[in-house]
């Protein structure tokens, strides 16, 4: 799995921002955090896409949902290309694979 701390735009609303590719599941990933009374410094994950197998198939999907609250680098998707083709090949364990039988009724 890969994880990328994005810089929140001024006045997006966002106090953190994460993009990454996710192996087991297949798919890239987008969190949007925003402040929350409880926790105003690290805030709730008010958006999330990416926890279902294959949801966001290119990093390009991934940076289309969080475009608006960060600054995107120039290298991000080729980055996030990058960490796909790196686990390309790689299987899941048996814990993974038996914990997508319970989730997911599949082995993706």
């Amino acid at each position: 799995m890969s994880r990328y701390d994005l810089k929140p735009k001024a006045h997006s609303g966002a106090i953190a921002v994460v993009v990454g590719w996710d192996r087991p599941l297949q798919t890239y990933f987008a969190q949007v955090f925003t402040p929350t009374q409880g926790e105003p410094d690290q805030g709730e994950a008010t958006t999330w896409l990416g926890t279902e197998p294959g949801e966001l198939p290119t990093p390009e999907a991934a940076i289309a949902v969080v475009v608006r609250y960060a600054e995107i680098p120039a290298t991000l998707a080729s980055d996030l290309e990058a960490d796909m083709r790196a686990t390309m090949g790689v299987e899941d364990g048996t814990h993974q694979a038996e914990a997508k039988r319970g989730l997911f009724d599949s082995f993706h």
